[in-house]
């Protein structure tokens, strides 16, 4: 078996053990305008501030603006990926339309087209690192990262054997042309706030 065979199979059998651990945090108290997910096994729970949300909120608006209000792409919504537990709620995650929750309500990885995750400094390591790793593994073919305090996105495309071949950079008020992908559009980044 290969690597990205491996971590496959993994993320499939880590869903009753994720299911497990969400279904407990669900039960704590979490502060209200917090997000939760699980990376690697380990729980991260963030506050969402207004510059993450301004953020999130413009990325939405440009894929409904570009595929319908009826799209199925969301925000902050567990997904499970391939790797050791993870259970990531993806800052806005677009999924194709052919996509249907399970009898559970979960969503499949498979059907994941784009992700974008917006930085915060106490999480930002698994953004660039294991978040990263995990979406080229499940071959999700475009990864946007938007960080506020670079004042900066990066655009990672073509995933292959656990990693993305392409990484471009590109500064706030610079457009994101991503016509030639399933994203199929261009995102204006003009308006992104810094932190």
């Amino acid at each position: 078996m290969t690597v990205l065979a491996d971590r496959i199979e993994m993320a499939d059998a880590n869903t009753k053990r994720l299911d497990e651990w969400f279904e407990r945090l669900e039960r704590m108290p979490v502060p209200e305008g917090f997000r939760v997910e699980i990376v690697g096994g380990n729980v991260h729970m963030t506050p969402q501030r207004n510059t993450h949300w301004q953020i999130i909120r413009r990325i939405l608006w440009a894929l409904e603006d570009r595929f319908g209000r009826e799209v199925t792409a969301f925000s902050d919504v567990r997904i499970d990926f391939p790797g050791h537990e993870n259970g990531f709620c993806p800052d806005v995650a677009m999924l194709s339309d052919s996509a249907k929750a399970d009898d559970e309500g979960h969503w499949r990885y498979q059907d994941v087209r784009f992700v974008a995750e917006v930085i915060s400094q106490g999480t930002a390591a698994n953004d660039y690192g294991p978040k990263r790793t995990a979406y080229a593994v499940a071959e999700v073919p475009v990864y946007v990262i938007a960080d506020p305090y670079q004042g900066r996105c990066f655009v990672y495309t073509d995933p292959k054997d656990g990693d993305y071949e392409q990484r471009t950079p590109v500064d706030f008020g610079t457009d994101i042309d991503l016509t030639g992908t399933v994203a199929d559009l261009i995102l204006k980044t003009d308006d992104f706030p810094h932190d």
